[in-house]
């Protein structure tokens, strides 16, 4: 056992080396990114600049979405095969590989952390962040303006796993009253729902995604209740991916909200 320890930490030792030597003879500039995150996975894949050479993390097929191509290049998250491939810059999400984002700094790589938003204002914050340290491609709008509808009566219920709703003081309350929806929870944060106040006074809409594979975490959408609020008040959202990770996708969502709103 202490032979294998002593071979692993020389082999982590040489990489070290090798990593430091290689950023020594390069030019200015992050050319080779790893990711840890899935959230940092999706942005380089949509707006980093195809000059860049990308690894990604394991999380990227575990969570596939339809728009993500099959061979991408992925690591298996060891600090090993991430010191292998010398990079430049390693991207991270605030709660994603804490321990192992922690080794890489002690080592000393160049390691970004990306504070998750919680704001319509920090996704701003967010892409402002990631463009200082990932050259982008066109599509990525530093000119990102917080789109505003104008504010109905209208009920909507954004519906989550295990029947928890979405209240206020939250980034998901921000999208809703942006688009010009009222927020069906009225109380902060995220709450169970009662049945019995749907039924007496139920939401205009439930926006709700039927996920690919069944889950215990989406029984209750079974619920002869839910399944008929669904039936008859759902908005058809199939791009759910957009509300796991905040991004400049955000912003789409808000528009798309409003537009389904004056159907």
């Amino acid at each position: 056992m202490k032979r294998q320890t002593a071979i692993s930490m020389i082999k982590i030792l040489i990489a070290v080396l090798l990593l430091t030597f290689s950023i020594q003879c390069r030019a200015k500039g992050n050319t080779k990114i790893v990711s840890l995150d899935l959230c940092t996975d999706w942005m380089l894949l949509k707006y980093a600049s195809h000059s860049h050479n990308i690894t990604y993390s394991p999380l990227l097929y575990r969570y596939k979405v339809d728009w993500v191509t099959d061979n991408l290049p992925v690591h298996d998250g060891s600090l090993e095969q991430i010191l292998e491939l010398q990079p430049d810059l390693i991207l991270t999400g605030e709660y994603n590989a804490t321990l192992l984002t922690k080794r890489l700094r002690q080592l000393g790589l160049n390691t970004e952390v990306m504070p998750l938003p919680f704001s319509l204002q920090s996704i701003i914050d967010y892409t402002k962040q990631f463009k200082s340290l990932v050259s982008t491609s066109q599509s990525l709008n530093l000119q990102l303006l917080i789109p505003e509808f104008e504010p109905s009566e209208d009920k909507l219920l954004l519906l989550g796993a295990n029947g928890i709703g979405t209240g206020t003081g939250t980034l998901e309350h921000d999208i809703i009253v942006k688009s010009g929806w009222s927020n069906y929870i009225d109380v902060a944060g995220f709450v169970s729902l009662n049945l019995e106040k749907m039924v007496t006074d139920p939401p205009d809409a439930v926006l709700w995604t039927k996920p690919v594979s069944n889950s215990l975490a989406n029984n209750f959408a079974s619920h002869r209740v839910l399944k008929d609020l669904i039936a008859h008040r759902n908005l058809n959202m199939a791009d759910s991916w957009r509300w796991q990770c905040p991004g400049p996708w955000t912003f789409e969502l808000i528009t798309e909200l409003a537009a389904w709103k004056n159907h």
